[in-house]
């Protein structure tokens, strides 16, 4: 075998999942395709050490610090293909190039599928958000909306106003039962039926909604749970076994992070229906400790 794992994705988990195994001295290859699902943000919040730190300067940092372990190698660009072979894995990349592994730690991540109003697109990450631990502070206890895509914005709602004035748009996708409602006026909430037909303001700042009526309402913050999917295939290619999520299908793994798949382990949003830059690092990290004992005990089999 080319190596001994190989992780694809080069965002929190697989950079996570990276450094474990690099300090045992693992031989390892990190396959990065340099688009995570958080280079839309300007900032990232509530990571223990880098709270306010750009995504991209953490990663940065993280790639200078892995650089020092002699027994990682980083390749940029694209794993395409995943198939097991005898005692392994073998990985087709993009330049047409094969490698060969003994372990697989998939760290692809998912996409978001933004809903299709004028303005989310170039806010996303700045004043349209989805998570309120991650961005909320910062709206400085301004009037913020949540934008109803499933029966999640009832949640949302609730939990949003510990960061200011909110407005649930349900945009008539979804109608809260009336002990929702009641719920929702008891913390604040005000509930709008017309949906949102264009944000405003100087972008990517957010002043205002402008709703389908004509109305327009003042917000600074829009919060948001779209729908997502896995940004590859290879979980697919390799036989692991998917869950559906509230939002979008994630790769079943057990504590351990191992997927159905005995050798192929998985971490970050690519394997949780909850997105966290502190929860991704850190199932990237059990995910190479498995892993790493795997090495040593066996595949084993999916928990």
């Amino acid at each position: 075998m080319d190596f001994e794992i190989i992780i694809i994705g080069g965002s929190f988990a697989g950079q996570a999942a990276a450094l474990q195994l690099a300090r045992a001295r693992r031989r390892v290859l990190l396959i990065d395709g340099g688009q995570p699902r958080n280079r839309f943000a300007q900032s990232s919040h509530g990571f223990l050490g880098q709270d306010g730190q750009a995504p991209s300067a953490i990663i940065a940092t993280a790639k200078k610090q892995l650089a020092k372990y002699r027994t990682v190698e980083h390749c940029e660009g694209r794993a395409t293909k995943a198939r097991a072979v005898h005692d392994g894995f073998r990985v087709l990349l993009g330049d047409g190039s094969e490698v060969t592994s003994s372990r697989i730690i998939l760290a692809t991540g998912v996409r978001d599928a933004l809903p299709d109003i004028s303005g989310v697109k170039d806010r996303w990450g700045s004043s349209v958000l989805h998570c309120p631990y991650c961005h909320g502070y910062e709206l400085n206890e301004r009037p913020v909306g949540v934008l109803a895509s499933s029966e999640i914005a009832f949640h949302q709602a609730m939990l949003v106003p510990d960061w200011g004035p909110t407005t649930l748009f349900t945009q008539g996708i979804f109608t809260p039962t009336p002990e929702q409602e009641a719920q929702l006026v008891a913390r604040g909430v005000t509930i709008e039926p017309t949906p949102i037909a264009e944000l405003l303001g100087t972008s990517p700042a957010l002043e205002a909604v402008r709703l389908s009526d004509g109305r327009t309402v003042a917000i600074s913050g829009l919060f948001i749970a779209p729908r997502t999917e896995l940004t590859s295939d290879l979980a697919a290619q390799l036989g692991c076994k998917l869950e559906a999520g509230p939002l979008g299908p994630f790769i079943d793994v057990d504590l351990r992070q191992q997927s159905s798949v005995p050798g192929v382990f998985a971490a970050g949003d690519v394997a949780s229906p909850i997105a966290n830059a502190t929860m991704a690092a850190a199932a990237g990290a059990m995910a190479a400790g498995s892993a790493h004992h795997s090495l040593i005990y066996g595949a084993g089999e999916h928990a």
